[in-house]
């Protein structure tokens, strides 16, 4: 069984900035490559955590739906030991919201911080942060709206 791994700084930044790359261009496969068969990703502010790889597949398809121009600009990064902080911002216009209300259509930007662990020298935990208020402001929607629930 593999444990988690203390990678070098510079590339767990390569690393990264690879999955802010292929997110960016939303495509599935590449970023499937990059997490780890047993990883785990989660969204605090929408209530979402998916493990595994085909909950990872299900939770980025569903992402990619939800936010289709999604785009990532990581501003500054930096580790202690195994976990590395990313901060920048993101950007997307939402195409629903998980409650069934309409958002006003409007491209959001928000600050992101978002933390990363890696296994076998892929990410194996990353848990995700924009202030949801924000963004539910911006889409004229109540912060509820964009949380799953189910």
């Amino acid at each position: 069984m593999s444990v988690l791994q203390t990678l070098p700084v510079e590339q767990m930044k390569s690393i990264v900035s690879k999955l802010a790359a292929v997110k960016s261009r939303q495509d599935l496969e590449a970023a499937l490559t990059i997490y780890h068969a047993d990883g785990e990703l989660l969204s605090p502010p929408v209530l979402s955590r998916a493990k595994g790889h085909a909950a990872l597949r299900n939770s980025l398809a569903t992402f990619f739906r939800f936010a289709p121009d999604y785009e990532v600009d990581l501003h500054g990064q930096a580790a202690d030991g195994e976990t590395l902080c990313s901060w920048g911002e993101i950007r997307f216009t939402p195409a629903y919201s998980f409650r069934g209300d309409p958002p006003n259509g409007k491209r959001i930007r928000t600050p992101v911080f978002i933390l990363f662990r890696f296994r076998d020298e892929k990410v194996f935990w990353e848990s995700f942060h924009f202030d949801l208020a924000d963004v539910a402001r911006q889409a004229g929607l109540p912060a509820e709206a964009f949380q799953h629930t189910g």
